[in-house]
């Protein structure tokens, strides 16, 4: 889970948001969507896990989104990961069912590149096969994140609309 920047717009790090809510939300979609291991990726705010869930320290986090993703992908290739599901901290209606939903479109396919969709717009959680790890890397700067990589690579979009809106929070009144 990717939850290392400052949230400069939404107030302050929303992994800190709601006393802590959508870091146990966002672990819990995932845990309960099918993920063997859960990680969160954080900077700008450091805190305590939920238990079982492994800390990723993101030390350059201000210089972009792409630090977090970078991160997450370094520690899929360390433990030899053959998928890695990223998604993010706010996105609090995205539950285990749209997690299991894009995790089961990629099960068993190391070359899998895949993102859920809402509507016709692309959204998280993204499964990155093994075989992208690398190369996805490679392309990483600034606050792009994977977004371009995903495009250039062609990442099959699973619509999701029916079960979640896909909507972030990136500014307090979008929770209105």
């Amino acid at each position: 889970m990717l939850a290392a920047g400052a949230g400069r717009r939404f107030g302050g790090p929303k992994i800190l948001a709601h006393q802590g809510h959508w870091l146990e939300q966002s672990v819990a979609a995932l845990r309960n969507g099918g993920c063997d291991r859960v990680a969160v990726c954080m900077g700008a705010a450091v805190v305590d896990a939920p238990p079982g869930v492994l800390a990723v320290e993101v030390p350059d986090w201000a210089s972009g989104m792409s630090a977090s993703v970078r991160a997450a992908l370094d520690l899929a290739a360390e433990l030899d990961a053959e998928l890695l599901v990223l998604h993010l901290i706010d996105l609090p209606d995205v539950g285990p069912p749209v997690v299991a939903r894009v995790l089961d479109s990629a099960a068993g396919r190391p070359d899998a590149l895949v993102r859920a969709a809402y509507g016709n717009l692309p959204g998280h959680p993204v499964v990155v096969g093994r075989d992208h790890l690398a190369p996805m890397r490679a392309t990483l700067t600034g606050d792009s994140g994977g977004r371009d990589y995903l495009a250039a690579a062609g990442a099959q979009s699973i619509a999701c609309g029916d079960l979640a809106t896909g909507a972030d929070h990136d500014v307090p009144e979008s929770l209105a």
